[in-house]
């Protein structure tokens, strides 16, 4: 570098740059006034709740701003092709959303949370630092592997993060604690905060300086909250500590699990296809177990009471949908090879497997009345419009990234910069979205749960043939204006938020409490499943050589817009039934002690804990 650009010469990249780093000064200038205070509480808060909310800020700071450049280091430094790149980032954020479980389940039942985040801090940390390793480029380049262990540690350490670091602002505070709504907008707010000045500030150095020196700034900010997690640890008063003392032995024990799940993930992250069997399989497993529970045990007791002729029924229909994941992991020809339909015999097997267990479901519905089956079948049916919503949806920093960099007219701000217009617009319209139902409730006018999904896929249909009308009528030579760009991330947003939220209160709402850890765990693992779905209609938007063109792009984003389009057409018009398998007016507070399910998994921005504060996990008894 030469020295720093005259301020007469400033783009408009710069001059947002400048501002994100004048907002995040205040930021840490309130942040360093509240650590050196005495007093236990800052404006009506304990000051456990802002050092939670500075840890997690930098955290989403480094994972968001890495998020923004990956599709372009993958594609301009890896020179990976255009589909390939969007398969590997669809791979990546799917991975990411399923390892919370692991992190979850440990921190609930061996580390307690405390451990557990600071033990995904440091492999966040590491993961973030390694990404800094650029090596010479190129996939022949041995460095490519130091690629693949920085995601690893990435994804490993999101897994034990962000499964814990929000249970633990709900363990600062009583259950009965007024303050509770107001501490979770707050730490909502860091969540948001981080996401968007991390994809500003980290975008505009990878793209304009270079991609270490973007990189080195998201490890900067993981450390930075680490630091914030390790030197406020009085403040935390005791939250987040393990369920139960735990020898040196084990506990290393338990951090050799984690460091051995990286090694697995740097296996796997390498593979895509093995990816998409084991969540095809895994999901058949654990969707079919769901269904065994809910058509059977819940109604009859348990499973061995059931009829026996229906439930076989069920089981041979596990298998038949079974048989595509496995045929496709041992390279069987039925997997692949097309038979009739344009699709292989392998699939048609799936569709008549699946054809028997929604038989069985239907008989079962007909025949006895159970109210706990119902919502259990109004869950799957709300699960399962997770990876349409998502696969689309999460194109923002796959396909639409790309797009943005090659065909809008951007007046030279960096691409990446624009990965932070949803974060912006969630904190300036989450709050009216959750005023919005709260008036609408009080007039009796508020949407079902089941129509405000419909509501989100229409909006996530209309985001993409905006996109794709506003472009065409510009001309496909022509950059395309960036109000599109605006517009189609503003829809995608208020979608989010018809989508997000809802699903969380309603997994939580409608679960029985035996399973309601289980239910979370397969809303975000239907999530999962939406997020290598976008890497699989980004690897579609590459056409047949993998490259991207711009008419080849607008042709796969018309198709979709129109598929979720007439999706939630079908989902509106099934609502009231779907609504009526809820059976609200009947459902009662069992006075539960706690809601699983936010201890296994933590969510995402708009996912993450913080909307429906009173739906959240009570804090743990302690000694005095």
């Amino acid at each position: 570098m030469t020295g720093f650009k005259p301020v007469s010469l400033w783009a408009e990249g710069d001059w947002i740059a400048v501002i994100a780093v004048v907002l995040l000064g205040v930021f840490l200038a309130v942040g360093a006034k509240i650590a050196i205070q005495r007093e236990p509480e800052f404006a009506g808060h304990p000051k456990g709740l802002y050092m939670l909310f500075f840890a997690e800020m930098w955290e989403r700071f480094s994972y968001y701003g890495m998020r923004a450049l990956l599709i372009f280091y993958l594609t301009q430094h890896w020179l990976f092709n255009d589909s390939k790149s969007n398969l590997i980032y669809g791979a990546y954020t799917s991975l990411v959303y399923i390892t919370p479980v692991l992190g979850g389940y440990l921190a609930d039942r061996y580390l307690g949370q405390r451990k557990a985040v600071l033990f995904g801090g440091l492999l966040l940390a590491a993961g973030h630092s390694l990404m800094a390793v650029e090596g010479v480029g190129g996939q022949n380049d041995a460095t490519i592997n130091v690629f693949w262990a920085a995601l690893a540690f990435i994804i490993v350490g999101s897994g034990f993060l962000k499964a814990n670091i929000s249970v633990m602002v709900g363990q600062l505070y009583k259950l009965t604690d007024i303050r509770r709504d107001g501490a979770y907008t707050i730490f909502y707010m860091g969540i948001n905060l981080g996401a968007a000045i991390g994809t500003i500030l980290v975008g505009y150095l990878g793209q304009t300086i270079g991609w270490g020196w973007g990189f080195g700034l998201a490890g900067i900010g993981m450390l930075a909250g680490l630091a914030v997690f390790v030197l406020g640890k009085s403040a935390l008063r005791g939250a987040g500590e393990a369920p139960r003392p735990l020898t040196a032995g084990k506990e290393w024990t338990l951090y050799a699990v984690g460091l051995g799940a990286v090694a697995v993930i740097w296996a796997l992250v390498q593979y895509q296809d093995v990816i998409q069997n084991l969540l095809l399989a895994s999901g058949i497993l654990l969707l079919g177990y769901v269904v065994l529970v809910a058509t059977f045990q819940l109604p009859y007791g348990s499973l061995g009471a059931a009829p026996s002729g229906r439930r076989t029924l069920m089981y041979v229909g596990l298998a038949l949908m079974l048989v595509l994941p496995v045929a496709a992991f041992l390279g069987l020809g039925i997997a692949s090879e097309t038979a009739f339909g344009g699709m292989p015999l392998g699939a048609w097997i799936a569709i008549v497997g699946f054809g028997l267990i929604l038989a069985v479901m239907v008989m079962e519905k007909m025949s006895r009345e159970d109210h706990p089956r119902d919502r259990m079948y109004a869950i799957l049916f709300l699960i399962s419009l997770n990876p349409l919503f998502w696969g689309l949806f999460e194109q923002a920093g796959g396909s639409m990234n790309l797009f943005t960099d090659r065909f809008v007219d951007r007046s030279g701000v960096p691409a990446s910069i624009f990965q932070s217009i949803n974060p912006i617009y969630i904190i300036l319209m989450a709050p009216l979205f959750a005023g919005l139902w709260v008036s609408l409730a009080r007039r009796g006018k508020e949407p079902s749960a089941p129509a405000k999904f419909g509501l989100a896929l229409a909006q996530m249909g209309l985001a993409n043939l905006i996109l794709v009308w506003g472009a065409e009528a510009y001309g496909l030579a022509a950059m395309t204006p960036v109000i599109f760009v605006f517009l189609y991330y503003l829809l995608a947003t208020t979608g989010e938020l018809c989508l997000s939220p809802v699903g969380l209160s309603a997994m939580n709402r409608l679960a029985p409490s035996f399973l309601a850890s289980l239910i979370m765990g397969a809303w975000f693992y239907m999530t999962a499943v939406g997020n290598f779905v976008a890497g699989k209609i980004g690897e579609a938007t590459g056409g047949h050589d993998g490259e991207m063109s711009k008419a080849g792009l607008l042709e796969i984003y018309e198709m979709f817009g129109w598929i979720s389009i007439g999706a939630a057409v079908a989902v509106l018009l099934v609502s009231p039934i779907v609504k009526r398998w809820m059976h609200l007016d009947t459902l009662r507070d069992d006075d539960r002690e706690e809601l699983a399910g936010y201890k296994e998994v933590g969510g995402d921005r708009g996912q993450d804990a913080g909307l429906f504060p009173d739906r959240e996990t009570k804090p743990e008894t302690k000694e005095t």
